[in-house]
């Protein structure tokens, strides 16, 4: 498949705007927004400059935009710009750029605190792409500046898509070790936490922890969508107590790996 045509992939994917409602459609994936905040202002410092590369609808530029953050968004879906842009207000130090994470030449050497890389990890097939997009985000990120990188689990695959909407016997769909197969025309790439891990030892990063973002919420939606509001926040509480468990983080659907560059 050539770059051109991956590109036009993903963007007819993402060209209905919904990827902006995703967040809060309702409570089990709100989960991921909040764990996703509450770690990155863990390690976010005032006056941080902070560059999210594949920024979406600006979920996340928008939200650190308007605590008065020098945010950069960089985006690939012409869509999702457009939404981006028309949550912008005056008051706000954004600069938004159309492009692709495995070239981030607009911005110079060790410029941010810290670089969100939260969606492009979904969508890479090759060694040669994910090895391309972490270095371009760790070019631009400064000496003892933070990177945070979000994927997906295999194992979440299996449990979403295999077991509850009944594709178990797609030979198409997993490998014989049940991998979820890295094909482009499905959109997703996916990967096992120690593998994803072993691959970051090779960039000069320190691993400061892996957080599943969303947990079993995902797995467990039905039922996190029917907690009342006193339920929910002992459901968080729990969350955020339990996300840094390795036992427990292979299940969740969206896996956050926080590093700081050396």
């Amino acid at each position: 498949m050539t770059t051109d045509n991956k590109y036009k992939i993903l963007k007819e994917f993402y060209s209905n705007g919904e990827e902006d409602k995703r967040l809060y459609a309702d409570k089990a994936h709100h989960v991921e927004f909040l764990t996703t905040i509450r770690y990155i202002d863990k390690f976010l410092k005032p006056n941080a400059k902070i560059l999210e590369v594949g920024a979406g609808t600006g979920v996340y530029s928008i939200h650190y935009a308007k605590k008065g953050y020098q945010v950069s968004a960089l985006e690939l879906v012409p869509e999702n710009i457009k939404i981006l842009k028309s949550k912008i207000t005056e008051d706000m130090n954004i600069n938004v750029t159309e492009g692709t994470a495995l070239d981030l030449s607009c911005y110079e050497d060790n410029s941010f605190d810290m670089t969100l890389v939260l969606g492009p990890l979904y969508h890479l097939y090759t060694e040669s792409d994910k090895k391309k997009a972490i270095e371009e985000a760790l070019r631009v990120t400064k000496k003892d500046g933070y990177i945070y990188i979000a994927y997906l689990t295999n194992d979440s695959v299996m449990l979403n898509y295999g077991l509850k909407k009944r594709h178990l016997l797609d030979k198409e769909t997993f490998d014989e070790n049940y991998k979820f197969y890295d094909i482009p025309e499905e959109i997703f790439t996916t990967f096992y936490i120690e593998d994803f891990n072993k691959m970051m030892k090779n960039y000069p990063v320190d691993h400061i922890t892996t957080v599943a973002t969303d947990g079993l919420s995902a797995i467990l939606r039905e039922y996190v969508n029917e907690l009342n509001e006193e339920e929910y926040k002992v459901w968080i509480d729990y969350h955020y107590k339990n996300c840094e468990r390795k036992d427990l983080a292979g299940y969740s659907s969206h896996i956050l790996y926080i590093g700081k560059k050396r």
